[in-house]
């Protein structure tokens, strides 16, 4: 399996491409905002030949949300994650406005609505939904044991956590699902998380300052 990152938006989101030998193709987390990120994310999987199968999202705060539209009316695929965050997706314009971003596009409704356990198939392979709550109510990370890889999203970071100070946050949950559920994995497991580099749950397991 192959993995193409696309660090998109202005909160450097990860957007992560995921394809194999059949050309089936998983979109994760495109939170691209502006039309040159958007068209790079086109253009390659054009080039590449591939059919994209599903479009997942970790959570749906408003960053790793900006592209679900775009998603859907260009590539086809309509968005799969919980409906615990949805409040989120519906009220992104005033969220955003906080920051001093315009954002004008609405989130289409999802596609399937996805919970702990449920399994989603591309190509060759089967990814496992795990549920991270915490970070925010419907937290998930998209395991794929064969390939010894999990996506986080905000739940998981190199050495850290995501925030936990919004109010439908939960700081105890989010530890205790990482430790529980992710740190049950084996300690080869690449971590692929929502923002900055990629790491191991080995690696975690001993330094991550966070989860003790």
């Amino acid at each position: 399996m192959q993995i193409k990152t696309f660090i998109v938006n202005p909160i450097e989101v990860n957007c992560y491409l995921l394809w194999d030998e059949t050309d089936e193709a998983v979109l994760i987390d495109c939170g691209a905002w502006s039309s040159e990120e958007r068209e790079r994310i086109r253009l390659f999987i054009q080039s590449q030949g591939l059919t994209l199968k599903h479009y997942l999202n970790t959570h749906l705060h408003f960053d790793h949300i900006f592209g679900n539209a775009w998603v859907e009316e260009t590539l086809g695929v309509k968005a799969e994650a919980s409906d615990k965050d949805w409040s989120w997706a519906e009220s992104i314009a005033e969220r955003v406005a906080r920051f001093g971003i315009r954002y004008e596009e609405k989130i289409p409704a999802l596609g399937r609505i996805l919970k702990d356990g449920d399994e989603i198939t591309f190509g060759n392979q089967k990814i496992e939904v795990i549920a991270v709550p915490g970070h925010s109510p419907g937290s998930l990370a998209y395991h794929i044991p064969q390939e010894k890889v999990l996506f986080t999203g905000d739940a998981l970071f190199c050495q850290s956590i995501g925030r936990t100070d919004f109010p439908d946050s939960n700081h105890l949950q989010l530890i205790t699902a990482i430790r529980e559920k992710l740190f049950a994995l084996p300690d080869d497991t690449i971590v692929y998380p929502g923002h900055s580099e990629k790491t191991t749950i080995g690696f975690e397991k001993s330094y991550n300052m966070y989860i003790r």
